[in-house]
């Protein structure tokens, strides 16, 4: 459906994006993460035909940036990060303008306009003007708009920036809907916590340069080498930690106001014996829990901690 190879956009001796290769397929929700100024917006936009790249090429459901723009267009719902809406204008008169313009008439185009507003939760604002809503409504009518052509294709630029808490797990739920649907969705975010659990695939891209490209479980063991467990037992967790830490799995542990803090060795993913270890030897299990991820440190590991030179 995406497929981008060396895809490289120049500004002067300044690089935006440089060597960018993409494959995506039907059905892919990929996260596009990366500190502000990354190069996320420019690949999008190039993907979009919105902006040409200085060397490289990119092909949408087939058909190249280069030869078959209008045909790409007609595939593709891009929403930038920020949209203007029409001060004058309704959120069904919003809807239905951009429909005529994708050339939706009569009847199809009132129908259509709100099948997409019950889709995204706002049909309780139709008669709303669009320019009164929230932050987080305007960018559920952003979205609105760009399905009203049902493209195969979506680009979402950070459409989760500038949402309060209670607008982002929404966001999230609406975009776990819109991946159920089969359709391809690129959704750029410089958190990477936040798309983490909504993407099967996920890009990591950082001054230009993509450091990351890979499904989200393939990422997430690769971030963690060794499982970490917590571990709580009724009764003496000292005895627990010296009954654990001569057993040939185990590769560190430390004693944290009576939890144990069990460090796996490298490779070992099956640790379903470990609960049998401790109930044999006497204790009784209250916690046994793999510690999870932290997102917010790996990210700032694979990125190096850096922004963008552009």
């Amino acid at each position: 459906m995406i497929e981008t190879r060396g895809l490289t956009k120049k500004y002067g001796d300044m690089y935006a994006i440089r060597d960018i290769d993409l494959n995506l397929e039907e059905g892919d929700l990929f996260g596009f993460i990366g500190p502000n100024g990354a190069g996320k917006t420019t690949t999008m936009r190039i993907i979009a035909t919105l902006l040409n790249p200085t060397s490289g090429e990119a092909y949408v459901c087939g058909n190249s940036i280069y030869t078959k723009p209008k045909e790409i267009r007609r595939l593709v719902g891009y929403m930038p990060d920020f949209f203007g809406v029409y001060d004058d204008m309704k959120v069904i008169e919003y809807l239905e303008f951009f429909a005529a313009a994708y050339r939706i008439k009569g009847e199809a185009r009132r129908k259509r306009c709100n099948e997409m507003l019950e889709i995204v939760d706002l049909d309780f604002k139709r008669d709303a003007y669009a320019n009164t809503l929230s932050r987080g409504q305007t960018q559920r009518l952003g979205l609105a708009r760009v399905l009203l052509h049902d493209p195969q294709v979506l680009l979402l630029d950070e459409p989760l920036s500038g949402l309060d808490p209670r607008a982002r797990i929404e966001m999230r739920e609406l975009l776990r809907r819109l991946g159920k649907t089969g359709k391809t969705i690129i959704v750029s975010s410089h958190i990477l916590p936040e798309l983490a659990d909504v993407c099967n695939k996920i890009g990591i891209i950082d001054r230009g340069v993509m450091t990351v490209n890979s499904a989200v479980n393939d990422i997430m063991r690769e971030m963690r080498k060794q499982v970490v467990l917590n571990v709580m037992v009724a009764g003496d967790a000292s005895q627990a930690a010296r009954d654990l830490e001569q057993h040939d799995d185990v590769d560190s542990l430390e004693l944290v106001d009576q939890q144990l803090i069990v460090t796996l060795v490298e490779g070992c993913e099956d640790y379903s014996h470990i609960p049998t270890v401790l109930i044999e030897s006497g204790h009784g299990l209250t916690l046994f829990q793999e510690e999870p991820i932290d997102l917010e440190k790996a990210f700032m590991t694979l990125t190096k901690g850096t922004g963008a030179n552009f």
